[in-house]
This record gives C-alpha cells, structure tokens and sequence, in this order.
C-alpha cells in the first residue's frame, strides 16, 4: 500500500499544479469507499473554492481551500490521486472525480476500494487532530520525533521494536518497508523489545527513519504494488533495499545469510551478525 513517502510524493506533485485552482464540479460513481462519500456536503461546500495548499498528515492528503475547508483523502491500499484532462475517458475505478477551471480533473483511482475521502468544513478544521488523527502520533520528519521521545515511549515495552516503531501512535508512516531498512541501518535487530533499547540506539534509529524516508521520497518511493505518484512515474526506491524481501541473500555489510522471520504479522528480514 502506499506509505508515507509515496503520498508525499503525490502531495508534492499535486502541490505543483493545485494552489489557484478553482474547483468547478465534483462527482463520484456511487459506489462506497472505506466510508460512504460524502458526495452531497461536497457539492455544497466544494464548486467555487480555490485550493490554497495542500499538506499532508500522516498517510493523509490535506487539499485546503479558501473557505477554510479541508478536503481529506486516504489512499488506502491500492489508491491513486492524480491529474488528467477533463474530457479523457475514466477509467473502471475511478471513483471520485473534482473537475477544476483549468480543463483538468483530479481523480481518485481505487482498486480495492479502502480509500478515503472526507471533507472537514471551516467549523471542523480544529477539531481534525482529536477526530481523523486522533490515533497518529508525530511526523517521523518533524523535530517532536527524536530517539529521546521512542526511548520515553518504549518505557516497560515488551513488544518487538520492529513493531512498536510500525505504530502509527509512537510514530506515523512508518511501513514495513521502511521499518526493515531503518533497523538494518541502525544496527537493531527488529525482534529485539522495545523497552530493552539504549537511549543511545534509538538516537541512532530514529536517524535512520528520517534518513531512510528522506531517501525514499527523493527516489520517488516504492514500487511495490500498485503505487503511482501524481504524474504517473513509479517510485524506485525498491533498487535501493539492503534487506527488505532479500531472504538467503548475503548481507550488503558482511556477506551472511540474511534471515526472514515473522513479527506481529509482517515478514521482517535482518541480519544476525549486523544487527543485535
């Protein structure tokens, strides 16, 4: 699914082509999304509001308009947000559409259907962190994440760190993907408890997900499934992968055998003698 990194290349893409743009229409195909669309307050709220910015919350896309509305979208697993002239042909799931002033539609395409789109009208706007984000905890790229705040957070934790890291409450966007390589550069092992890590390490770790995101959303992202960003390129951050998906393959740093081991649900791939 799309993580962080590959919604904030879609916002970047967008960001270069929305601000100043009126939203003249907007429409759906009917068909429900993780929650019904709420196609009724947007064609109240929507068709004459310019876009003036659009931001990002956690795996959010925040489109802001300039009756201080926030038009939210989630990509969910296989969503696609982007661009395309007014009188091309949709396709089979596209399943919102707003058509803007200059001859362009912003559509979203989703396969399976676990996208989101909410509208948060000027009255609801501050209340969004208690409400849609309540459960999101700070930005992995922001300065309130640091190895000081994972290390006051792992306090008492029994849980693999690997996990505790992939909880969107101690941190957002942090995937699968991403938790692997973070712990393979930072040298943990992702089994190791969460409240058994040095203040120290997670200096180190939390580092690490910054650098190694910073990395992803520079290559684009990553193509794992079904992610395209707003201009239609795949992402090629997966080139770069020191462990991710790489069992029995040597290690990049020392040549041994990479392991593959189930925690908390997810395939987690690392190295015995490179992390610890």
């Amino acid at each position: 699914m799309p993580e962080l990194p590959e919604v904030e290349v879609v916002r970047r893409g967008l960001l270069q082509h929305l601000p100043g743009r009126v939203i003249e229409t907007v429409a759906s195909n009917g068909k429900h999304l993780r929650r019904p669309v709420p196609e009724a307050e947007m064609a109240a709220l929507l068709p004459g509001a310019r876009i003036t910015d659009v931001t990002r919350r956690a795996k959010y896309l925040l489109i802001h308009l300039d009756s201080g509305a926030i038009l939210i979208v989630h990509l969910g697993m296989t969503g696609q947000c982007g661009l395309h002239p007014a009188d091309s042909p949709r396709h089979k799931h596209d399943h919102v559409w707003w058509r803007l002033d200059n001859g362009l539609e912003l559509r979203l395409n989703d396969t399976r259907r676990f996208g989101l789109v909410i509208l948060a009208s000027p009255n609801e706007v501050g209340e969004l962190e208690q409400t849609v984000f309540k459960t999101c905890g700070p930005e992995p790229l922001s300065p309130s994440f640091s190895g000081r705040a994972l290390h006051e957070m792992s306090a008492g934790r029994t849980q693999a760190v690997k996990s505790f890291i992939m909880d969107s409450r101690t941190v957002v966007g942090v995937g699968n993907i991403y938790a692997n390589e973070s712990l393979f550069n930072a040298g943990i092992r992702p089994d190791r408890k969460a409240g058994a890590i040095s203040r120290k390490r997670y200096d180190v770790l939390a580092g690490e997900i910054k650098e190694v995101l910073k990395q992803a959303i520079t290559a684009g992202g990553s193509t794992i499934s079904d992610f395209i960003s707003a201009s239609g390129e795949r992402g090629y951050f997966q080139v770069r992968f020191n462990v991710y998906g790489k069992k029995n393959e040597p290690c990049p740093c020392c040549s041994a055998l990479l392991r593959h081991k189930i925690i908390g649900g997810r395939s987690s791939w690392y190295c015995v003698k490179c992390q610890r």
